[in-house]
């Protein structure tokens, strides 16, 4: 599964109503995007849609998450939760050799002035 279709499960979850523009703005995706990932996902069975009135000139489409789109879903959620677990453990250590380094730096430059205060910029 592709992150942009993860996104618009994930939102469709939350909420079927929304339109399709809605939908571009919750999941970040763009809006031939939306529409593009909505027919694969028809066409893989993982939503379906059903029509309702929001007024009496106007129709609109829910996209109801079919049992085989909660399972696709779930297992999506679950890879992309290990992946940014991974993204933010790298992240951490490559902060904390970062902070390393500074403490280096400050140490042996300690009888000069830095123009940056390693710790000063980096807490923000």
């Amino acid at each position: 599964m592709i992150e942009s279709e993860f996104q618009i499960l994930r939102a469709l979850d939350s909420n079927p109503n929304l339109s399709q523009r809605e939908l571009s703005k919750k999941s970040g995706v763009s809006l031939g995007r939306v529409n593009y990932c909505l027919n694969a996902l028809v066409k893989k069975g993982w939503i379906e849609l059903g029509k309702f009135t929001v007024s009496e000139h106007r129709r609109r489409y829910a996209y109801i998450l079919t049992p085989k789109g909660m399972e696709q879903k779930a297992k999506a959620t679950y890879h992309f939760l290990r992946r940014k677990m991974e993204e933010f453990d790298a992240l951490e250590k490559e902060i904390e050799e970062l902070r390393s380094e500074c403490e280096e730096l400050e140490e042996s430059h300690s009888g000069y002035q830095l123009s940056v205060n390693c710790y000063q910029d980096a807490d923000r």
